[in-house]
């Protein structure tokens, strides 16, 4: 795995208005990394994508389910990192890790060969267009709406489950207390899963791009075999854009809350494919923008 943090020497400058003094002194800051992350699929190139090493495993997986690839446990057979001729590979299968030697040299972990179990459809991206993934973008590339606009195996509107206000409220204080990176660099998004019921906290990823984090947790649930994610909320620490709606209701997740707001396209997705969008959680405050059916007020906060 690659760093997650990189450490730079930056100027700070300190302003004082009422005095009218300034101060310079030079200091060392701590960085969320950035880097590349190509994913192929049998040795084919599908896209790249700008994220913060690690979990990239769980990060392949996760948009494999979002690209409607894989649906169930099993799909996804074993990844392995590689880079150019000479030094030792790292295979990864679901459940196992084990070191083999392969033919790469200077591996920086930044290319991602994934193999699906026999049987599995090839991702349609692999024959039709590879892109190009920005860490504030997931669906870049992409022509028009229709390439981006999934048909989930699972359907989210029948999913009955409800979820206390009260505990919604109290997720992004969780999320935010196991931001550990964030902490560091103050440059990272999060994104957690949760028992809709009892509140519980299932996972918790970060990375520089919102939708990395929540492949991230969606790969998580699918290399597990926890997919489809019913009963779930998924929370995250942005916006709720269009690409996070569809990458929940791909995996199956019901509920979807943003400490920001979220698009209107997001919102007419939430409508369409019948998921619970919230906005806005901040404090005691929040607004359901889809299916607020769901949320249910007036219950007394969990001991």
């Amino acid at each position: 795995m690659g760093r997650i943090t990189a450490r730079k020497r930056v100027v700070r400058v300190r302003v004082d208005a009422d005095r009218d003094e300034e101060a310079t002194s030079a200091r060392a800051d701590v960085l969320a990394v950035e880097e590349p992350l190509e994913i192929r699929i049998g040795g084919e190139p599908l896209t790249v994508t700008m994220r913060t090493p690690g979990h990239d495993v769980e990060l392949a997986a996760g948009y494999l389910v979002a690209e409607g690839v894989i649906t169930r446990e099993g799909q996804f057979a074993s990844a392995i990192h590689c880079g150019g001729p000479g030094a030792p590979g790292r295979i990864i299968e679901t459940g196992r890790l084990s070191l083999t030697p392969t033919s790469v040299e200077g591996n920086t972990y930044n290319v991602l060969d994934v193999t699906l179990a026999p049987g599995t459809p090839l991702p349609e991206t692999l024959t039709s267009r590879r892109t190009y993934t920005s860490s504030a973008c997931g669906v870049c590339g992409a022509a028009s709406i229709d390439q981006v606009a999934r048909t989930s195996a699972f359907d989210v509107s029948a999913d009955p489950v409800p979820v206390d206000a009260v505990r919604v409220a109290g997720f992004p204080e969780q999320l935010r207390a196991h931001q550990d990176v964030f902490d560091k660099t103050g440059g990272l998004h999060a994104a957690g899963l949760f028992d809709a019921v009892t509140g519980e906290m299932l996972v918790v990823r970060e990375d520089v791009g919102r939708h990395n984090a929540v492949d991230k947790v969606i790969g998580w649930a699918a290399l597990a075999g926890r997919l489809p994610l019913t009963g779930t909320v998924l929370q995250v620490s942005g916006r709720a854009s269009f690409e996070l709606v569809q990458k929940a209701a791909m995996a199956g997740i019901p509920i979807l809350a943003a400490v920001s707001a979220p698009s209107s396209l997001a919102v007419e997705l939430a409508e369409t494919s019948g998921l619970t969008l919230i906005g806005f959680v901040r404090g005691s405050t929040m607004n359901v923008y889809a299916r607020p059916d769901r949320v249910r007020v007036g219950v007394a906060a969990p001991v």
